[in-house]
């Protein structure tokens, strides 16, 4: 991925509308988005279990959410876009 993208506001707020969708969809399995939910909560509620992970919970989350997104919406085409 590129640094430019990844540091693009409008690329996160398409991360942040997308996300709530990919999560409520019934054509993505639970187990994906367990994918997803599973790492960020175990790196939010057991941070001391990898002191030498120098990435603050909030900076995980935020890559965990743009790796799912963009790993959903690569696998799911076929998902109704977001409505603006």
């Amino acid at each position: 991925m590129k640094w430019r993208r990844l540091l693009s506001f409008k690329r996160w707020r398409e991360v942040f509308t997308r996300l709530p969708r990919l999560l409520r969809a019934p054509e993505i399995p639970l187990w994906e988005k367990l994918l997803f939910a599973v790492p960020a909560l175990l790196y939010w509620v057991l941070p001391d279990v990898m002191p030498f992970m120098p990435i603050d919970d909030i900076g995980v989350t935020l890559l965990l959410m743009n790796w799912f997104v963009s790993r959903a919406e690569r696998k799911y085409p076929a998902l109704p876009p977001v409505s603006k």
